[in-house]
């Protein structure tokens, strides 16, 4: 469960992170220059401000959760990995994987060479 809380978080501080950057004023104008209404309130240096701070403390916070999130990853202890399993599981059906003095199987072709 801890673990979906933190997916669900890096997923939110994503989404958010795009749209912070995408609002941010470029060298071009970006998307900042529709939000005229908050340059007068704030002003535009205090607005490029807040949103540079918050671009840094979302993308600090995605390494943060990241690594926690790495570390909280649910294991299977003792089970081994998917991979391992399925070889496993491939290795007691595979023909070729017979003991020494097996017989290989029968086929129709070693037949039809007797019945002429």
């Amino acid at each position: 469960m801890f673990y979906l809380i933190l997916i669900i978080l890096l997923v939110i501080a994503a989404v958010l992170l795009c749209f912070v950057v995408l609002i941010q004023n470029s060298k071009g104008g970006g998307l900042a220059a529709g939000f005229s209404s908050s340059n007068a309130i704030l002003g535009v240096r205090k607005a490029t401000d807040i949103l540079d701070k918050l671009t840094w403390g979302l993308a600090i916070f995605i390494v943060v959760v990241s690594i926690i999130s790495a570390w909280a990853i649910p294991s299977q202890v003792g089970k081994g990995s998917a991979i391992q399993q399925q070889a496993l599981e491939e290795a007691g059906t595979n023909p070729y994987d017979l003991p020494a003095g097996t017989a290989a199987p029968f086929t129709e072709s070693q037949n039809t060479g007797d019945a002429e």
